[in-house]
């Protein structure tokens, strides 16, 4: 609607035009109905029957030789299903229900129209002798009157004679009724054929008489009898033989069944462990020391778990090895290194971080256990060096129950003396496996796994470069030196080192068994073990009972560093993450970790492990890929350290580096680490022990 201003004019057209009112077109054909039929309610019914269906459906049946028919095809699912509270009564459903029910009329009234219940109540109301008015109002009521006489009389002629009233059945209560169903997926039904060649067919014909029939049943019967004979003929040592693979087969039915059982056991007995020492292992992967961010060059070493074996408690921990494959799996060795006290036997034990109080192999053997080392390629196959000079491999595939895969026999198949380290080597040309084991007795063997045997080879023996020695008859006598330690280069197998007892450290090389390639003056007392860097080949750290360690150069005759420790070094290893980083342990039960960039003189960790007085450290292992190391101890006990981070800093790349290599770094550190060191006068170097003996 426009608004008009004050001073406009209106138009009066079309004011009247808007005024005017609607007007409702009524159509010429419309019906004119009453106010009673306007008023009338028009029931509709709704029903699931189709209608268009056809009834009269029939198939030929061969068998009864007629037509017969064909039920109508059902076209409607039923979802859900309940009975409802009100049905109209001219349905056929309510009317069987008031045939079954027995319902009265009260309850079909209920189902009336409105209208006609008010209708009903009206008549009800109307007194029984209507007012008179005028004579036509009488007469009408008069015949009204009459036809409500007739329709009653003809009522009591339909209604059948009153009769015992059955026992109405209880209706369910309307009002507390539940019923639940569920709408489920039909899955569609799907055919499968299958398409094959027909079987051959042939055609056959014969007669059947009465003494063929005979025969095939002498010649059937004469069969069983022969059969019966050759059962009778059989020896006894020929059943004894099939019951002797009968018993083997079940044998071995039940080694697999076993195994299966073994092996879902070990999975339930490492579920338990871990449920167990639940902390532990939250601490071994996640935890983290938060004292290292206040201290710039200390570190310390968190205790994890204790590895141990009932057999093996009285027995010394000789040696420590890390599987190649699987990262948690490492190897003890179990023995002795006193020799006034030999036990009459030994151990190797395998076990897994998953699983802290259980071995998941263990081997024993007849010796003391003094060396193992497990091949990086096959990383089930592990060689073992016992005090009685023999050496064994066992296949942890075929299991340690059935004994070892190969064995040393005969005085000169084996060492002399007690085997004090063992590695495994290259692979041959001819694609054979070999190690190589250095003993007390002076000699390097090498070890070729054969098909059936072991063959020995004998690679270097140990002379000490000293004046000869006149024999009782007066012979001249060269020495021996006694082998206690070796290690491979890591990238030229053909060189290695071999510590003695005598304090000597001798590099050799397999292509050269009359000579040596150098020769440290290392130590006062036998050297316990040696190791390389990582990083740097030409790098080298040793121990020595003489409470040293001390840190070599390739092809130098003189030690880069020395450390003094206070107490006989068992063992030393470089580790794995950084070329600056080594540990060593001690009889009096400490663990030292060195961290040559941080500092020179002394160690940044240098903590109490067991104690002094009772136990003795010996042996130590770095893990490859995660912060922590293990140490055995003469107990026979192995314990897992967690290493803080200060104690496992890596180099950091500078932000104008680019993108380097991780090993170069480690290195291009190391070296220059190593240049301050080679700067100095000759006489200088050797000065630079540093004592780190701890207070009590």
């Amino acid at each position: 609607m426009q608004k008009l201003g004050k001073g406009e004019p209106v138009d009066n057209d079309e004011f009247d035009t808007w005024m005017k009112s609607k007007q409702l077109l009524k159509p010429d054909d419309q019906l004119d109905l009453t106010e009673a039929e306007l008023g009338e309610e028009i029931p509709k019914l709704l029903s699931t029957e189709n209608r268009h269906l056809p009834r009269n459906l029939v198939v030929y049946d061969f068998r009864e030789g007629a037509f017969l028919p064909v039920p109508p095809p059902e076209n409607t699912i039923t979802l859900l299903e309940f009975e409802g509270t009100s049905i109209h009564k001219d349905t056929d459903e309510a009317k069987e229900q008031i045939s079954r029910k027995g319902t009265d009329e009260l309850n079909v009234t209920l189902d009336k129209p409105k209208e006609t219940l008010a209708e009903d109540q009206e008549e009800t109301k109307k007194p029984d002798t209507p007012e008179t008015g005028d004579g036509e109002e009488g007469e009408r009521d008069e015949d009204e009157a009459e036809g409500e006489g007739e329709g009653q009389e003809q009522e009591e002629e339909v209604q059948p004679p009153p009769e015992e009233e059955a026992p109405k059945k209880k209706l369910t209560n309307q009002f507390n009724f539940c019923e639940r169903a569920a709408l489920t997926i039909a899955n569609p039904s799907r055919s499968v054929d299958t398409q094959t060649i027909p079987p051959p067919r042939s055609s056959y014909g014969a007669s059947v008489l009465q003494w063929v029939i005979y025969d095939s049943y002498i010649a059937d019967y004469a069969q069983q009898q022969r059969e019966k004979e050759r059962e009778k003929e059989k020896k006894p040592g020929l059943q004894r033989r099939d019951e002797k693979s009968r018993k083997d087969e079940k044998a071995k039915q039940a080694e697999e069944f076993n195994k299966r059982y073994l092996q879902a056991c070990q999975i339930i007995e490492r579920m338990v462990n871990q449920n167990i020492y639940d902390e532990i292992a939250q601490d071994y992967r996640y935890w983290e020391d938060p004292s290292d961010e206040f201290r710039e060059e200390e570190g310390t070493l968190l205790p994890l778990w204790k590895f141990s074996y009932e057999r093996t408690k009285k027995m010394c921990v000789t040696d420590l090895c890390f599987n190649t494959l699987y990262y948690d799996l490492f190897a003890v060795c179990f023995g002795t290194l006193d020799f006034m006290k030999q036990n009459a036997e030994g151990a190797v034990c395998l076990f897994t971080i998953k699983n802290p109080s259980f071995p998941d192999y263990r081997i024993a053997t007849e010796s003391g256990a003094m060396c193992c080392d497990i091949h990086p390629k096959y990383p089930y196959l592990i060689a073992i060096g016992l005090y009685d000079g023999n050496v064994i491999v066992y296949n942890l595939q075929v299991g340690t129950k059935e004994g070892p895969v190969y064995i040393s026999h005969g005085v000169n198949g084996k060492h002399a003396e007690c085997v004090w380290e063992i590695k495994w080597g290259p692979d041959m040309q001819d694609g054979e496996i070999n190690f190589f084991s250095v003993s007390a007795d002076g000699k390097v063997f090498n070890w070729v796994l054969m098909q059936n045997k072991l063959a020995i080879t004998t690679i270097i023996t140990l002379f000490l470069e000293l004046d000869q020695v006149s024999g009782p008859d007066g012979s001249a006598l060269r020495l021996k030196g006694s082998g206690t330690c070796m290690v491979f280069h890591p990238h030229n197998p053909e060189i290695f080192l071999v510590g003695t007892e005598e304090g000597y450290i001798f590099k050799c090389s397999t292509a050269y068994s009359s000579k040596y390639l150098m020769t440290y003056h290392a130590h006062y007392l036998p050297v316990h073990r040696m190791d390389y860097n990582k990083f740097n080949s030409n790098i080298f750290a040793s121990c020595s009972g003489d409470w040293r360690v001390k840190i070599w150069e390739d092809m130098r005759p003189e030690p880069l560093f020395i450390f003094d420790l206070g107490s006989s070094v068992g063992d030393v290893k470089w580790a794995p993450y950084s070329s600056t980083v080594f540990a060593a342990v001690t009889t009096e039960g400490k663990v030292f970790v060195f961290d040559l960039n941080v500092n020179k003189y002394k160690a940044i960790c240098t903590q109490a492990i067991v104690s002094k007085r009772k136990n003795k450290l010996t042996r130590l292992a770095f893990n490859q890929k995660l912060p922590f190391i293990i140490v055995g101890d003469d107990k026979g006990t192995t314990i897992t350290l967690k290493l803080s981070p200060n104690l496992r800093i890596k180099t950091k790349m500078g932000k104008k580096a680019g993108v380097v290599d991780p090993q170069l770094l480690e290195s291009q550190k190391l070296d220059r680490l190593l240049s301050l060191v080679r700067e100095l006068p000759e006489g200088e170097m050797v000065k630079e022990t540093v004592s780190t003996v701890a207070s009590n």
